[in-house]
């Protein structure tokens, strides 16, 4: 197999707009395009004469830098060993269309990949490689913005003036919205559309956070190590269940109102047919299993509570605890089911469904 060089990048403009007549607020974007680039203009205000300074530069948002790309062909997971051989310890999962590095060419069937924070092997078979791979990686990836701060603010609207909505950890990811940079005409700042996760709409909440506090990239989606897995010692095996099963559909798709388990569930519904598929009845949406079950601390969480997010007067989010810090929860209609940082958002509150 020959080696493939994957090495595009999209040329994006941001800019600092300076009005200098018109009454009324104006909002300016910048819009990349391959090959050149040009700003446009769109003006909320009834003075259409009113003059307009443009101060343009150039950075580049890289479309992942591999120099040698495998995406994972699997209907699920793909498994990561620590050998080339099913007897070799597994050390993570590579979820469907996920992608790596390929660091030794298939040798007996058995690869050697690196993909998050994961290297070891997989088998061949499963992995799709060169051009193939290069082209497919320009449609799987996802624009994302990652926080580059502690308590990153995401607001109502592209202003400083406006609503704190909720706060993201530094290192989180949020999927972009719009590839434009919007420009705020009272601060001369730059802002980012982004997306909340939420069961409110197909889109989840759409929300703003300050590109300078943020890094703007295009990311395909990565390996779970096995420490991400596990769930700690001293779990009920009805716990150990719940969770294993959860894990199991790691990756599958995301789908606005969806109940069923490997067709397409929202944060609710996968977290209903998880415990429905345990014996236990919950409520169908976010906020009426937040109400339904005995409200604990977030010290008290065990495998397979339930971590709520949004405000303290309105929740639209759920995941399941599953030890080591993290969640897993069906995330939004790209990231589908992953798992998450526990305080990748502000946690409002835990609910456990399971007295044992």
């Amino acid at each position: 197999m020959n080696k493939k060089l994957l090495n595009f990048s999209l040329a994006c403009i941001t800019g600092t707009l300076v009005l200098t007549a018109a009454p009324k607020t104006a909002l300016a974007y910048e819009e990349g395009v391959a090959g050149f680039t040009y700003d446009k203009m769109s003006t909320i205000s009834d003075n259409s004469s009113s003059d307009a300074i443009s101060s343009l530069s150039t950075y580049e948002i890289p479309i992942p830098g591999f120099v040698n790309i495998g995406i994972a062909d699997v209907d699920t997971n793909l498994l990561i060993r620590s050998g080339p051989g099913e007897s070799n310890k597994i050390l993570g999962k590579l979820p469907k269309n996920g992608g790596c590095e390929i660091i030794e060419e298939s040798k007996d069937g058995w690869t050697k990949i690196k993909s998050g924070k994961v290297t070891g092997y997989v088998k061949s078979q499963y992995l799709i490689t060169g051009a193939k791979a290069t082209a497919l990686a320009k449609k799987l990836c996802n624009l994302v913005a990652t926080a580059n701060t502690n308590g990153l603010n995401v607001r109502k609207a592209p202003s400083v003036d406006a609503e704190i909505v909720d706060q993201v950890a530094k290192g989180e990811e949020l999927l972009v919205l719009d590839a434009k940079v919007f420009t705020d005409d009272k601060e001369h700042s730059k802002w980012v559309k982004v997306n909340m996760d939420s069961d409110d709409s197909e889109n989840g909440t759409e929300l703003y956070v300050s590109k300078n506090y943020v890094d703007l990239s295009y990311k395909l989606i990565e390996a779970v190590s096995i420490e991400e897995l596990q769930y700690g010692a001293g779990v009920s095996s009805t716990r150990v269940k719940l969770v294993d099963l959860a894990k199991k559909y790691l990756g599958d798709r995301y789908v606005w109102g969806g109940t069923r388990l490997g067709v397409g569930v929202d944060c609710s519904g996968f977290m209903q047919a998880l415990y429905a598929r345990m014996g236990y009845s919950i409520p169908r949406d976010s906020r009426s299993q937040a109400r339904g079950g005995r409200t604990i601390s977030a010290s008290s969480l065990k495998p397979g509570d339930l971590v709520f997010y949004g405000s303290s007067s309105y929740i639209n989010h759920v995941g399941m605890y599953i030890g080591n810090g993290k969640i897993i929860h069906a995330s939004n209609r790209r990231d589908g089911i992953k798992i998450s940082n526990m305080y990748y958002r502000r946690p409002v509150k835990c609910v456990r469904y399971i007295n044992d």
